[in-house]
């Protein structure tokens, strides 16, 4: 359980920290402020991909043996 949500808190964290520069830049381009709207999105966006990181691990954990499995 441990390990379980220290992934889901790093794997969260990296994902939404780029994925947010990624989605602000392709809405608002690297303007001036640029900085301070990734920042925004990014703590608004973290929380939420962690609880859903948590709570989804596990089963996309099993989906994902049982089609490397068939694949």
């Amino acid at each position: 359980m441990k390990h379980r949500f220290i992934f889901a808190v790093l794997m969260s964290f990296v994902l939404t920290f780029f994925m947010s520069a990624w989605v602000t830049y392709i809405n608002v381009g690297l303007i001036k402020n640029f900085g301070e709207y990734w920042m925004s999105a990014w703590f608004l966006a973290w929380p939420a991909a962690g609880v859903i990181s948590f709570i989804s691990g596990p089963g996309i954990h099993k989906l994902s043996q049982k089609l490397s499995e068939k694949f």
